[in-house]
Order: C-alpha cells, then structure tokens, then sequence
C-alpha cells in the first residue's frame, strides 16, 4: 500500500525523537543544518517516495534531484522545493554538502493571514521543476533567512513561530522569482525511469494483507499525478516500454490480487471488493468476471475442488 515518508519516518531517519513542543498546536517545523545532519542523512539512499510534509532545501554542493521523467543535476547552490504531492529521490553526488532545510506542514503555513495556498505555487505544482539555482550573490540573502529560523526556533520570543512563517513566506516568494534548474534530456533514459516508478508505486501497494487494507492508486490519473506527469505522456510512455497501455497494466494486477485473495484467504467477496478499492461489489464482479471470465465465486469454487 502506498504510505508517504512521515515526520516519524524523517526523524527516525535522522535518529531523533520528534520535539513535541515545536509548533504542536499550530502545526508542525523545524529547520536543520545540513553540515550537522548529513552523515546521518547519508545513511541509507532515500527511495523514491512522497512526503507526508513540505520541505524547502538550501544546497550548496553537487546533488542530483529525480523527478519521474526529470532528472536535475545540481552542481553548486540551489533552492529544491518538495511537496507531499510529489514523489521524489535526491541523492547527494558528493561529500561537501552544507546549507539548510526546513521541514513544515501545511497546517502550519495556514495560521498565516496572507491567503497564500502552497498547492497552488507553481514551485510546488506536479510538472513544474522545483530545483532553483541561485547566483553567488543569492545564495547569502537566502540562507540568511535560514539562519534567522534556526535562530529564532530557539528563541523564547512568543510569537516566534509567527516571525518564522513570515520567513518562509519569503523563501517561497524569493523561489518563485529564481530561475529552474532545467532537467537533463531524457528520451529512452526518461521513459525507462517512468516505468520504473510507475511499477513500483504500483507494486508498493500490494499484498493486501488485511481486509482493512485499502487500495489507493487505481487509476491512470492517480498515477500521473503522483508521477507528475500528463496521463497522455505516462500511457504512451508505458504502450512504448511495456506494450500495454497504463489501464491495462493496473486492471492485470489488481485481477492477480484479486485471485490470490479469492484462493488464499477466507474474506468474503465484499471484503476483498472493498480493499481493491471498489465502492460496490457489483462493479468487483463484473470487473472480475469480465477479465478472468468467471464471477468471483465460481472462480473461488473452481480453485477449491
């Protein structure tokens, strides 16, 4: 089952406890020095994956930031900007890495009264390109204002989390103003990456282990978005690689589960209707019955005698 990378997850990663007095009650930040944490972060190639938070990196080293069908080689110093929409790798290419990152939530972003909605920036917009390159003369402007957060979240001052999101409101706008790092050219490189991700994020979801257990992503849509790519791209890209088209891929999946749940377990057919991600059972059957030309019951019964 698809489950994005948590704030437990992070702060495990990372070997600590989460701070239960940073933003507890108005939403969740904390910001890092990446010269302090990076032999921790380096522990472990971070997979593919969503984040159940945002994320705004300062990066001064060699990096390289995989994005679906992108792929952004950073040579120097960038903004990289990570949404809970967007799966993505980032992978450190050396050992002189420093700058910061905060991590937030987005119910700590809403306390703020300026209406802005980050879903709707389009550095954090599924298909845009979320990596920023920034000038020697830029790059001290903005970690200035890291160095402020990290100042401040220390600080006794009451209201300081309202100061620190003034300071990421203005890193977000700072970002938009900057040019994106373009991704590399892809062609055969970036279609086999989509398929790569494309099956793992479809792979992830399965044994279905519980009849409490739901699947999430069932559609071409809800792969391209988590892809972020165009449905159109991400089925012509899958008929090239696979010979089959996005649809047929997830419906040939979701029958295999659905046979091995049929013969090795003891749900009954709305259970095992409901985790594959059915609103009614009749669409299950006909569903079913369509592809292995069978109902589901006499596919059961015929596996038992």
């Amino acid at each position: 089952m698809d489950v994005a990378f948590t704030l437990n997850d992070f702060y495990g990663k990372l070997g600590l406890p989460i701070p239960e007095n940073i933003g507890k009650d108005i939403g969740h930040f904390n910001v890092f020095n990446i010269a302090e944490y990076r032999t921790r972060l380096s522990k472990g190639e971070m997979r593919y994956d969503r984040r159940a938070y945002f994320k705004i990196s300062l990066i001064n080293g060699k990096n390289r930031a995989e994005y679906a069908n992108k792929v952004i080689d950073i040579d120097n110093k960038a903004l990289l900007f990570a949404s809970p929409k967007i799966p993505y790798n980032y992978v450190p290419q050396d050992d002189e890495q420093s700058g910061y990152f905060c991590v937030f939530t987005e119910s700590f972003l809403s306390k703020d009264k300026s209406g802005v909605i980050l879903e709707t920036l389009p550095i954090f917009h599924p298909g845009g390109y979320p990596v920023l390159s920034l000038s020697n003369d830029e790059y001290p402007e903005v970690e200035q204002l890291f160095v402020k957060m990290e100042k401040e979240i220390s600080s006794d001052y009451p209201f300081k989390f309202d100061l620190i999101r003034a300071y990421v409101i203005e890193l977000l706008h700072m970002g938009q103003k900057l040019h994106p790092v373009q991704p590399n050219e892809g062609g055969k490189n970036a279609a086999v990456r989509i398929t790569d991700m494309f099956v793992e994020l479809l792979e992830r979801q399965f044994p279905i282990n519980t009849p409490a257990q739901r699947l999430m992503l069932k559609t071409a849509n809800d792969f391209a978005e988590q892809l972020a790519v165009h449905p159109n791209h991400l089925n012509k890209v899958l008929k090239e690689t696979t010979g089959n088209t996005t649809t047929e891929i997830i419906h040939s999946r979701i029958v295999e589960e659905a046979k091995l749940l049929l013969n090795g377990t003891d749900w009954n057919i709305s259970e095992i209707s409901y985790s594959l991600g059915f609103e009614e059972v009749a669409h299950f059957s006909n569903f079913f019955k369509k592809r292995a030309d069978q109902s589901p019951l006499k596919f059961r019964s015929a596996v038992k005698i």
